[in-house]
């Protein structure tokens, strides 16, 4: 079941061609109404805004075949397509969250190799492509124009954190990260729990975005370093015991970890904090003011786990200690590897 209110599939027939939204495309794209009449019974992803209106368009397509009509041709292989990706930027890093969800269809179905085609124009879609793998691999040439094409095989490592996303890396070292529920699905909005209402995910830039900011002043997780990998825990809601409320929901990659020193004065900590953060600008100015022992750390959101993991299970079966402090624990590789497995997330993504 998709939770999430912000982002739906819909049938092309249930979309309104009509919406402001469409004005561009069809003002470059003279076949756009003859194409998208005809996929009137296939589906694409949508984001509405609180009056209906449309705020990004995404259409994949699945393709096992060899790819002729770019230049060089892709070899016969499995293909996800980016058909069509449109949104309307509003500073809310809508992008990212996209970008997530193109590759997070990919995994689920199975499919390593996913291209898209793009005009020169568009620079900022094609650096935030880039970032996270996509590589220009050729062009295609069409009757509005050259398209440059580029291609991301999530199979292939190269060793940074954000280009191999999502693949998680096992050469750092893994622990356990603990996140209070008033926080969690806001930053996390792909782990939303059954039980929860889905309203609480809205389109800002800290939900969206793949990279998450986390601040806090537990102790030891100064210690963290870029390349460890994170299991994230979310913390019971205290409607019931913690021993089947509190759950693993999330796998991350620390991308990078700050201490209030690290940054030159307040405007500097708002400026790295303040788009990925779950805290509004007045709550880090406090923290930044008050708090002697802060810590800042920046992580991938690689992916939510499909099964939820309850804190009893954790114990039982992965072997924590229920006495230990459950804000940061330490993992094994193994243990780290038996929460993956229990959450169903895909073994080929983790890299030893």
């Amino acid at each position: 079941m998709n939770q999430d209110r912000n982002i739906q599939i819909e049938q092309f027939k249930n979309i309104n061609l009509g919406d402001p939204f469409f004005q561009s495309l069809l003002e470059n794209y003279s076949e756009f109404p003859k194409w998208f009449a005809k996929k009137s019974e296939e589906n694409a992803y949508i984001m509405k805004n609180d009056h209906g209106r449309i705020q990004a368009f995404l259409y994949l397509k699945e393709e096992n075949e060899e790819i002729t009509d770019v230049t060089p041709s892709l070899p016969k292989d499995r293909y996800l397509k980016v058909g069509t990706f449109k949104i309307n930027a509003h500073g809310t890093k809508l992008g990212e969250r996209f970008v997530k969800k193109i590759i997070d269809h990919a995994v689920d179905k199975q499919i390593s190799k996913i291209y898209v085609t793009v005009f020169s124009e568009h620079k900022g879609l094609i650096s935030m492509l880039e970032k996270f793998g996509f590589r220009k691999i050729g062009k295609k040439d069409t009757l509005n124009g050259t398209e440059n094409v580029l291609l991301k095989d999530i199979k292939f490592v190269s060793g940074q954190l954000e280009s191999d996303y999502p693949l998680i890396h096992l050469t750092g070292r893994q622990y356990l990260l603990a996140i209070y529920p008033k926080f969690h699905t806001r930053l996390f909005p792909d782990s939303i729990l059954a039980r929860e209402d889905a309203k609480i995910i809205d389109d800002v830039s800290h939900t969206n975005s793949i990279s998450k900011i986390y601040i806090c002043k537990m102790p030891r997780v100064q210690n963290l370093i870029r390349g460890d990998a994170l299991v994230i825990y979310r913390t019971s809601d205290e409607q019931g015991p913690a021993e089947y409320r509190s759950v693993a929901t999330s796998l991350c990659m620390v991308e990078d970890v700050r201490q209030k020193e690290d940054f030159a004065d307040l405007k500097d900590f708002l400026k790295y904090c303040s788009s990925r953060s779950v805290f509004s600008e007045q709550e880090l100015s406090f923290f930044f003011k008050n708090w002697k022992n802060m810590f800042v750390i920046k992580m991938t959101y690689n992916g939510a786990l499909h099964n939820r993991i309850i804190r009893q299970k954790l114990i039982n079966e992965v072997g924590l200690r229920r006495d230990d402090y459950w804000g940061f624990i330490d993992l094994d590789r193994n243990q780290f590897k038996h929460i993956a497995s229990l959450g169903g997330f895909s073994d080929s993504l983790i890299i030893d």
